[in-house]
């Protein structure tokens, strides 16, 4: 029998019965979980991939969608979430996993039936749900090693698409680690927080989320008023201004690593220019309030070091003289990026460089 209980052994035997356990086992009103300890490899993390169709990448997807470990991943950890999962196949009348017995293994079914038996104050065990494809079952199991609280028997041929404790805590902890590095990295190139501490970057990176944006969609539109800022992860985007009246000026488009939106950490001034996305695009991004909460306001971050402080004052009274009051019907007015006119010259810099390295993108 292959479950989790027996998972890597090529034995036949199953896993023991109940009565094997010492005898003060799960004996008091609480059962004690426990985690294993783990480090994030600093290196290039070797992911698993098991090959599987998109019909069954699909129904995976289907199944783990609502569940609350899964819901709140972003989609490099879904993808690995999903490449990660193992096939495991069972015979009729075998038992996937025991109650009481310690379990590591998270389930999703993809063909055949399943009865779940829970027995309670020593009395037989009685059927309470049953499974059929798509459903999914054992996901505690990805948190701690505790003991099992109910029974699950196939009731057919089964076919299970199965994750381990330890393979989903490597995803999310390396991604994590990735993610936070690459933040970090990226925060000590804004001039807005160059006056960071180390350990404040690293509450900052901590706080970023992960954002999506499709093909044309809009990230800003000019004349709103802004209250996140972004560093762009992956893809591309494009920037535009609108004139008064209504026509749209190309502007240098913005690659991984750049960011834009800066200054609505510190005031509330409308953003400068539409951002689009060209192609998929993810983002990185952060409210002003919650930098607020991590770190108090960002104007006494940047008053840390004066120069950058003068610097970055210059710039926003620069932009602010050069935003032009702009009707809702102008911008709306304006065309999309690929129908702009190739005749029309770019519009003037939203700013002249008065230091390369304090430089602010104004949108």
């Amino acid at each position: 029998m292959d479950s989790d209980t027996d998972s890597d052994s090529e034995d036949d035997e199953g896993p023991g019965p109940l009565l094997s356990m010492p005898i003060n086992y799960m004996r008091g009103r609480r059962t004690s979980v426990s985690a294993e300890s783990m480090v994030p490899s600093h290196q290039n993390y070797v992911k698993i991939v098991v090959s599987k169709t998109p019909e069954q990448r699909k129904r995976i997807e289907l199944s783990i969608a609502s569940n609350f470990l899964f819901k709140n991943l972003d989609e490099d950890q879904h993808e690995d979430v999903v490449n990660a999962m193992a096939e495991k196949r069972f015979r009729n009348k075998e038992n996937v996993i025991e109650q009481g017995a310690v379990g590591d293994y998270f389930y999703v079914v993809e063909t055949g039936t399943l009865d779940v038996f829970v027995a309670k104050n020593g009395n037989p065990s009685e059927k309470v749900f049953e499974y059929g494809p798509g459903g999914s079952f054992g996901e505690l199991a990805l948190m701690y090693n505790g003991p099992r609280a109910a029974t699950v028997t196939t009731t057919s041929e089964v076919v299970l698409w199965a994750l381990d404790r330890i393979t989903f805590r490597r995803i999310l902890m390396e991604n994590t680690s990735r993610k936070r590095r690459m933040y970090e990295a990226f925060l000590e190139t804004v001039p807005l927080l160059v006056s960071l501490e180390p350990y404040e970057r690293h509450k900052i990176a901590d706080a970023l989320e992960s954002v999506y944006f499709d093909d044309g969609q809009t990230v800003v539109r000019q004349g709103d008023q802004g209250d996140n800022f972004f560093i762009i992860e992956s893809g591309e985007a494009t920037v535009t201004k609108c004139s008064e009246d209504g026509k749209e000026f190309p502007m240098p488009g913005l690659g991984p690593g750049q960011y834009f939106g800066e200054l609505a950490l510190l005031n509330e001034m409308p953003r400068a220019a539409t951002v689009k996305a060209q192609g998929r695009l993810k983002c990185a991004t952060l409210g002003k309030r919650a930098f607020v909460r991590l770190l108090g306001p960002v104007v006494e971050i940047i008053k840390r070091n004066s120069d950058n402080y003068q610097t970055i004052e210059q710039q926003i009274q620069l932009h602010q003289q050069q935003l032009v009051p702009v009707s809702p019907a102008a911008v709306s007015a304006c065309a999309s990026p690929a129908s702009a006119s190739p005749a029309l010259a770019p519009a003037p810099l939203l700013h002249q460089q008065l230091q390369p390295q304090m430089q602010l993108s104004n949108i």
